[in-house]
């Protein structure tokens, strides 16, 4: 549990006015003093991650987070703070102590309902009191699922981990496909997979590994091997592969060693489906034909790593972006869950791949570049693109 993937992990973030019971809640939800629990309003300053499995869902992340009522300069920040937890979060806990909504707690729940966030409404402390008949109200005008309980005591905590079963997004109760529906059982998959000088001594990337994985679950036959070895593997086989997947990076060496009616596709476009909307990242690489001199470029990195010598998003990306736009384009990276404030002042978003996020997370990132109008891809895309193999990498998924 504790090693699944980040990207994986269903979020489930806790929301509500100081000392209205979430970290009290958190512990009695996974049965473990998790959580610091104190009478004093505010203890829960920053955002805080704990690790538990929700069982049938699987691994998920409870995120307990600063009081809504939180007061002064800092207080504010921490508010500030919470919000954004919003867009990596796939479900919400609002708890409440039974007290009549105040104006933040209606705030909350109104943006909730916005982003289309599935929550569920805790009033909490009910040993200590019923909760008020305006809040029940509240819940029942606005659809609102809701239940009583009390953290301390342990009380209903079985039946709000049912409901959250039930909320949960469908992603998480079907079996999504990454490549396993690409290819049938007992087909010949060839992933050509570089050796990433960022990742740790011993270990292929995570997009490679999930691939590989899926592909075995699916009784497909896996044949891993390097790019500057494709040719060899190839001319040992007997027939041709059913399917080759390469790293974007690699797409141009691959294309040249294989035969043009051998499908192919790269795991970055592969994971732009998993964790997106290949649809609107597609049309989003079309930009790229769009660009003049002078526009900016905003590469949008899911998470902070060490910047290698030649790195993907930092040097390769805007050197092929150049050299196939013939336009001075103006580069700028950002990482972090975040996008930065000056979004529209960027003529396109072009994403990493994600590995590293979840679901929810993507497809907020992409819904708020479309809503500040913004165009929005991925590095696979890119690469595919620029390099000229586009229209071929997408072919195997229907494009």
């Amino acid at each position: 549990m504790s090693s699944a993937p980040r990207g994986e992990r269903l979020i489930i973030t806790l929301l509500g006015n100081r000392n209205s019971g979430k970290s009290s809640l958190i512990n009695a939800l996974t049965g473990q003093e998790i959580a610091i629990v104190s009478d004093t309003p505010g203890t829960t300053t920053d955002p805080v991650d704990k690790r538990y499995e929700l069982v049938p869902l699987g691994p998920v992340t409870f995120y307990d987070t600063a009081g809504l009522d939180d007061v002064g300069e800092l207080g504010k920040k921490r508010v500030e703070a919470t919000f954004r937890i919003l867009f990596r979060t796939d479900m919400a806990i609002f708890v409440n102590d039974g007290k009549p909504f105040g104006e933040m707690e209606q705030q909350m729940l109104k943006k909730l309902q916005e982003m289309k966030i599935p929550h569920l409404v805790v009033f909490n402390k009910s040993d200590l009191r019923s909760p008020d008949p305006q809040n029940t109200e509240y819940c029942e005008k606005h659809g609102l699922n809701w239940v009583s309980a009390s953290a301390s005591k342990g009380e209903n905590a079985t039946l709000i981990k049912e409901k959250l079963v039930e909320l949960a997004p469908p992603r998480y109760k079907d079996d999504r496909p990454l490549a396993r529906d690409l290819v049938k059982e007992g087909e010949l998959v060839v992933l050509v997979t570089p050796i990433d000088p960022a990742a740790p001594k011993g270990r292929l990337i995570l997009p490679q590994v999930q691939v590989l994985r899926e592909l075995l679950d699916a009784h497909a036959m896996a044949l891993v091997t390097r790019e500057f070895e494709l040719k060899k593997a190839l001319a040992s086989l007997k027939k041709d592969p059913d399917l080759v997947i390469t790293d974007s990076q690699a797409i141009a060496q691959v294309v040249a060693d294989l035969p043009e009616h051998v499908k192919l596709t790269t795991f970055s476009i592969l994971f732009a489906r998993y964790k997106g909307d290949l649809g609107v990242l597609a049309q989003g690489v079309r930009q790229i034909d769009k660009l003049e001199d002078g526009d900016r470029v905003l590469i949008a990195e899911a998470c902070s790593h060490h910047v290698q010598e030649d790195d993907i998003g930092r040097s390769k990306i805007p050197r092929w972006m150049k050299e196939y736009t013939k336009k001075d384009l103006h580069f700028e990276a950002y990482a972090g869950h975040d996008y930065p404030h000056n979004l529209e002042d960027y003529a396109l978003v072009v994403h990493c791949g994600a590995c590293m996020l979840n679901q929810a997370e993507m497809s907020r990132r992409i819904v708020e570049s479309q809503r500040r109008g913004v165009p929005i891809t991925n590095y696979g895309l890119t690469i595919s693109k620029v390099h000229g193999y586009f229209d071929r990498a997408i072919e195997p998924l229907g494009m």
